[in-house]
């Protein structure tokens, strides 16, 4: 089945659905996993991954091999 008729026969048990709970359990479901888990980071989370971008961005790296000798 593809997306298309999967997303048809998704809006048909949606529409033949007559409990409130129920449907609002399928809002919630929805919304939650169309969030972007970049709005979910704190401000210091993010500061952080971007400065981790910009120092791959300019060249400064460590192998896994490297980094690993580091923490061990």
């Amino acid at each position: 089945m593809d997306i298309q008729t999967s997303k048809i026969e998704l809006a048909k048990l949606i529409l033949n659905i007559e409990n409130k709970s129920v449907l609002e359990k399928i809002i919630n479901v929805l919304k939650t996993e169309q969030s972007d888990f970049w709005n979910e980071l704190s401000k210091a989370e993010k500061v952080e991954i971007k400065m981790g971008i910009e120092q791959l961005d300019s060249g400064k790296r460590t192998s896994v091999e490297d980094f690993l000798r580091r923490v061990s």
